[in-house]
């Protein structure tokens, strides 16, 4: 699928413009599930980027369904693994995937091995025609991912090879330079925040050239912090999150585990009155 120019922002009482998807299957780790945007009301609890990106391709389509069968801290061989196959059953006219970032925190993660098992998975997740979606990786130099953004880089070089050969959609995170803002992050400065999910939604929106009612929203200005009140926040980050995480990589342990898909099966977005399902 080729991305011509970007739709304007949809103006209120215009109609929608129809795109061409009837059924989204979403895959991949806590990213795509949506950690970093809670939301009770929704299914597993939280929201993110890949629930509002649903919401507004199933305002143009009556029959529009969404499955989103990502789960946090899965590997990329994982999600190969544990929802590639479950994703062709469901028989999705377009699928988003975006892995391989938990490998590439870890040590060793190869990015160029880590393409080329993401290749062979774009090429079944395409093989029945389908459209799909992938993510490169954020420029993270600002943040505490700094010391990975070589290996990041990489990967994503290899990521538009692999979209090249399979027609496939790039999510351009890195060229997103809206996530420096630290405000686009959750408090773990790992996952995105509520301000970020929606960024990272309208991009994707743009990219599939997909007319939509989501506007830009700026982050408030933060007053400079001292010396010492940037220290103390780090050491309740470390506290907090790095030291647990650290944790859990000794004792091989996921902060997946026991977690389940919170969409499994394809569903409509919207009911007969317009309003969100399945927000309760």
């Amino acid at each position: 699928m080729s991305v011509s120019e970007n739709n304007p922002l949809l103006k209120p009482g215009e109609p929608v413009q129809k795109h061409p998807w009837t059924r989204y299957v979403a895959l991949g780790d806590s990213f795509t599930e949506g950690i970093g945007d809670p939301e009770p009301r929704n299914p597993g609890g939280n929201r993110g980027w890949a629930d509002r990106v649903a919401e507004e391709l199933g305002r143009s389509q009556e029959d529009f369904a969404y499955a989103n069968l990502a789960i946090r801290g899965r590997l990329l061989q994982q999600i190969i693994d544990e929802q590639v196959g479950p994703c062709l059953e469901l028989q999705p006219d377009l699928v988003s995937i975006s892995a391989g970032g938990n490998d590439l925190i870890r040590p060793g993660g190869d990015p160029d091995l880590l393409a080329e098992k993401l290749d062979a998975a774009v090429a079944e997740l395409s093989s029945g025609g389908a459209s799909v979606v992938l993510f490169n990786g954020p420029d993270t130099a600002a943040s505490v991912l700094g010391r990975i953004r070589g290996k990041v880089a990489i990967y994503n070089e290899n990521l538009r090879t692999v979209a090249a050969r399979h027609d496939a959609v790039i999510a351009d995170m890195w060229s997103l330079r809206q996530l420096a803002d630290p405000q686009m992050w959750d408090a773990d400065r790992l996952h995105f925040s509520p301000l970020g999910h929606h960024t990272i939604a309208m991009m994707v929106l743009d990219a599939l050239n997909v007319q939509h009612s989501l506007e830009p929203l700026m982050p408030k200005s933060l007053p400079p912090r001292t010396w010492r009140e940037a220290r103390s926040s780090d050491l309740v980050w470390a506290r907090e999150y790095f030291v647990p995480w650290v944790i859990r990589r000794l004792r091989h342990q996921s902060s997946g585990d026991g977690i389940t898909a919170k969409r499994p099966t394809p569903g409509p977005v919207f009911g007969p009155s317009g309003t969100l399902l399945p927000r309760r």
